[in-house]
């Protein structure tokens, strides 16, 4: 640990001992139920369906339809099909085990050249809470911390939520350490280079030539947008950088949302009424790669791969492939790695 004026050995005999001098990088990724019966499930999204800044509904209404209808309908099939894509050897879901991951080769490729830096992940709905790990980062020393939303486009209902739910810990501490929260990286060069040479490699592996490729996001409603939630202009920007560098027109790379949920209008267009009518239209070879996920969890795995897939197959397509995350891959750290080498400009050399 670095010395300073005020190291331990210049404090006076009686003051509390307290570590100082460290670090931290707080990498946050949505969450994953604790497990995939019912009553996990319900938790999970009782939590995660009664943030603000997810659902913008009517709270009066909005309680009764979550816990009437959402909470007493929906955990036994979201737990099938959590069940689908669950970490067995871990029994977690696969979002935990790559988040963990991602923390671990970050640690491994940053913290060598400097003792100060501590690496830590969480979830922002189930565990390991945010407040959780913040405070195990204070009580190693950290007085700087790093938080990194790990969403490239930002929008209220991730990025945002992420920042309330570690100023509400803030606001339950003493001493409080300073903190950085990295910013979107929806059109930084690493980034962008990264997702393009990622989905060429799983293309150069396929077995054919898809003739379409879905960039497919996670949808918001359009409500949102016109609020002012920049995700939806931060998504076409991405979508629109990967297609010049990967020199694909506009026919062949488009830009999809998908995961809607209620009756609400959400950002079009839809991935599944796409791929269908694709397939409907003669389309025989369909790939999706999700440029606005980190890593692969329900959305990706079983919504993408399996529900999409289906649809694809059941309208006339004869092949389908849905293309991994960059996930803790050589190509998904190095974009990690330089958002936070980038950062933590000033804190260290």
């Amino acid at each position: 640990m670095p010395q300073s004026p005020s190291t331990p050995a210049a404090l006076p005999p009686e003051h509390p001992k307290a570590p100082f001098g460290r670090i931290g990088v707080l990498l946050v990724n949505l969450g994953t139920p604790e497990a995939t019966d019912y009553w996990s499930m319900r938790a999970y999204l009782k939590e995660f369906l009664s943030d603000r800044r997810v659902i913008e509904a009517n709270r009066v209404v909005w309680w009764l339809v979550l816990n009437l209808i959402v909470l007493t309908k929906r955990p036994g099939p979201k737990g099938k099909d959590y069940d689908t894509i669950w970490n067995k050897q871990r029994n977690e879901g696969p979002l935990k085990t790559i988040t963990r991951a991602q923390a671990e080769k970050l640690f491994a490729a940053i913290g060598p050249g400097d003792d100060r830096i501590v690496v830590d992940w969480a979830m922002r709905y189930g565990k390991p809470p945010i407040a959780e790990r913040l405070a195990a980062l204070q009580q190693q020393g950290c007085e700087r911390i790093l938080i990194v939303p790990l969403y490239p486009q930002y929008s209220a209902a991730t990025s945002a939520t992420v920042c309330d739910k570690a100023f509400d810990a803030l606001k339950t501490m003493r001493w409080q350490p300073s903190i950085r929260v990295a910013p979107p990286w929806h059109d930084d060069p690493v980034y962008i280079e990264a997702a393009c040479a990622s989905l060429k490699g799983h293309l150069a592996a396929l077995d054919f030539e898809p003739e379409v490729i879905l960039a497919s996001f996670h949808g918001v409603p359009q409500s949102y947008l016109r609020k002012g939630d920049p995700y939806h202009c931060q998504c076409v920007k991405t979508a629109r950088l990967m297609r010049e560098h990967l020199g694909f027109s506009e026919e062949r790379f488009r830009l999809t949302f998908q995961s809607r949920f209620g009756s609400e209008e959400w950002l079009q267009p839809y991935t599944d009424k796409t791929v269908e009518a694709l397939a409907r239209s003669g389309v025989k070879r369909l790939a999706i790669v999700n440029p606005g996920f980190t890593a692969d969890c329900l959305e990706t795995l079983e919504e993408i791969g399996g529900e999409n897939r289906e649809i694809f197959l059941h309208a006339g397509g004869e092949k389908f492939a849905a293309i991994p995350c960059l996930n803790d891959t050589p190509d998904g750290m190095r974009v990690i790695e330089a958002v936070v080498r980038r950062e933590l400009m000033g804190w260290v050399g």
